[in-house]
């Protein structure tokens, strides 16, 4: 989150003073909507028909696009190598079985590993947005619609991006979004759902909330609700989130623009090389990225003074590797709901080896993520850019 103030506050003091923080009330009983405004006004932002907003952040967001599509045991669901470990929990949790896929230079998925990795038992794919850079979806809606499989993307770390005039998350069949503490907006904690399928839409809805049966859109379903999980979020969050939204494009417009500067002054420059995008202008800007030929580069200039950079590959928790419970296939409480165990499950690809991703390894060991603030003044972005010049000289 880069910016919250008295707009939120002045929010929450209606919800508060309205005594109703429950998501599910009337109007004309002094109800706000937080969360039924903020769910219109997301899905207007991200330019699809529906949107839910979800308290369980990101990976409900993932569950819920991968339940509504009816994902479950005896599927496989490719996942990139660098991401988060929820993009691949997310895939257990709803009992189907994660496929791991190499990145390319933009340390985003490769589509061509990703047609590779197209089996007969691959149903879902979720391309990741990491580090608000947009994933080539040209390319990989093209695979997956050749091959008949289903598309959740994951947004989570690219609220308001785009690509091609779009916005990720309304590309695919679903797409998830999180407002976390370390994402572009935030409610602390929280996320969303996309889609423009009416009958995704309200499986997501009644898998979020196990009190589906019992609320007042029920009767505007078109499926019988089932039994499913607790993800409805209060009216505190939908207040903080629409405040948040009113700041979105401010953000992202000064992120861009500062990125942008980083770029046009050290384009040229010795030692500097960035690394490629899929669509500079919907980029969200919250990094630069650099690339160098040998790992020893890569950290010479993240060590240098004043570069403030790091090694994706040094993250401990977004490359693949990490993911120990995966690895050791420890999931969830009783070994019979554990989907590694699954009967339907057997024969998949459930094993996995911490040199399986060779490309992704080496893309992530010779790149440097150099943060961007949107509130940086003028000497400290000419300060870190001088840093990188001279950093880059040096190497």
């Amino acid at each position: 989150m880069y910016r919250i103030g008295k707009e939120e506050l002045d929010e929450l003091k209606k919800v508060i003073d309205a005594k109703k923080l429950f998501m599910v009330g009337d109007p004309a009983a002094g109800h706000q909507q937080e969360v039924v405004r903020f769910e219109h006004e997301w899905a207007e932002k991200i330019g699809v028909k529906h949107a839910l907003c979800l308290s369980g952040g990101g990976t409900a967001a993932l569950v819920c696009g991968l339940a509504a599509l009816g994902i479950g045991p005896g599927d496989e669901v490719i996942v990139p190598a660098y991401t988060f470990m929820a993009t691949a929990s997310a895939v257990l949790v709803v009992g189907a079985i994660p496929v791991i896929a190499e990145v390319d230079d933009t340390c985003l998925l490769d589509p061509e590993d990703f047609a590779r990795k197209i089996g007969p038992n691959v149903r879902a794919v979720i391309p990741v947005h990491m580090v608000g850079m947009p994933c080539d979806m040209d390319r990989i809606m093209a695979v997956a619609r050749k091959h008949k499989v289903k598309v959740v993307e994951d947004s989570c770390q690219c609220d308001g991006g785009s690509y091609k005039g779009r916005r990720t998350g309304s590309i695919g069949d679903m797409g998830g979004f999180s407002f976390n503490d370390f994402k572009i907006m935030s409610c602390g904690e929280g996320g969303a759902v996309v889609t423009n399928d009416r009958t995704l839409y309200e499986r997501a809805l009644v898998y979020s909330d196990s009190g589906a049966n019992f609320r007042p859109y029920a009767k505007d379903l078109a499926i019988a609700p089932f039994l499913g999980f607790q993800f409805r979020p209060s009216e505190i969050q939908g207040a903080i989130l629409r405040m948040q939204l009113q700041r979105l494009e401010g953000i992202l417009a000064d992120l861009r623009r500062n990125k942008a500067r980083i770029m046009a002054e050290l384009k040229g420059k010795p030692g500097i090389r960035f690394m490629r995008s899929n669509d500079l202008k919907g980029d969200c800007g919250v990094t630069v990225g650099f690339q160098f030929d040998t790992n020893a580069q890569a950290v010479a200039f993240a060590k240098a003074e004043g570069v403030g950079g790091g090694l994706p590959i040094n993250s401990g928790k977004h490359v693949y590797y990490n993911w120990d419970p995966i690895f050791e296939h420890r999931v969830g409480h009783h070994p019979e709901v554990n989907p590694y165990n699954h009967p339907k499950n057997k024969g998949l690809r459930t094993e996995y080896t911490k040199d399986m991703c060779p490309k992704t390894v080496d893309w992530l060991s010779r790149t440097v993520f150099c943060g961007v603030n949107p509130d940086w003044t003028e000497k400290q972005l000419s300060d870190r850019i001088a840093a990188c010049a001279k950093a880059g000289r040096a190497v």
